[in-house]
């Protein structure tokens, strides 16, 4: 099965080919990624794993807890972002510092 893992508490020093190796023996890494911050390109210290896996609890249960680099990792299967295609605009009803309901939309 195919599953996607939240990886937390990586020590700054871990990149993407690090991550990938610290999950390759429990199954097949299709992917790896430690988020970046945009502005530094500095880890903030979580990623994303991707891999086939036959038991995924045997998996976390292994992983979760371990430690890389004196951290403990927090390791659980990814929940996904819900995303409607606006891309992080504007919330279309938000309340004013009044209370009152305004309709982004009527503002342009």
């Amino acid at each position: 099965m195919r599953v996607k893992l939240f990886v937390g508490n990586l020590p700054w020093s871990v990149n993407d080919l690090q991550l990938s190796d610290l999950f390759q023996t429990y199954g097949e890494v299709q992917s790896a990624r430690v988020v970046t911050d945009r502005e530094t390109g500095r880890s903030r210290g979580f990623g994303f794993v991707e891999m086939e896996v036959e038991d995924l609890d045997a998996v976390i249960s292994a992983t979760n807890g371990r430690e890389i680099g004196g951290r403990p990792l927090r390791v659980n299967q990814a929940e996904d972002k819900e995303r409607n295609g606006f891309g992080g605009g504007p919330r279309r009803d938000r309340r004013d510092s009044f209370g009152d309901r305004r309709d982004v939309r009527s503002r342009y």
